[in-house]
């Protein structure tokens, strides 16, 4: 098959795909979802997403694994005390240069 073709054809199927994800739920439901259960797992989808893409990042944006699997626990336990956002990043940052620093 030619490259251009295949090229185009990946490109229309990636659109495709990603178009009807997006629509067919628009058009298929019409009511709104009593279903506790569907509405509690729609509920963390978001949530769920980010933690899969950030989590990995966390940890492999370091030098070493370990510094970055120390701040991240430490950022864990910083945020369930009640750090908001900046604090806790600020203390992450600290965490890995000290832990890089000592690895």
């Amino acid at each position: 098959m030619n490259q251009t073709l295949y090229n185009y054809l990946a490109i229309f199927t990636a659109f495709l795909v990603s178009y009807l994800i997006r629509v067919l739920p628009l058009t298929l439901i019409r009511k709104p979802i009593k279903n506790q259960f569907l509405r509690s797992f729609l509920y963390y989808v978001p949530y769920v997403t980010l933690s899969v893409m950030t989590f990995p990042a966390i940890v492999q944006a370091t030098q070493s694994t370990a510094a970055g699997i120390i701040a991240l626990i430490i950022g864990v336990i910083a945020a369930f005390f009640g750090a908001g956002l900046l604090p806790t990043a600020c203390i992450c940052c600290v965490v890995v240069f000290a832990a890089e620093f000592f690895i």
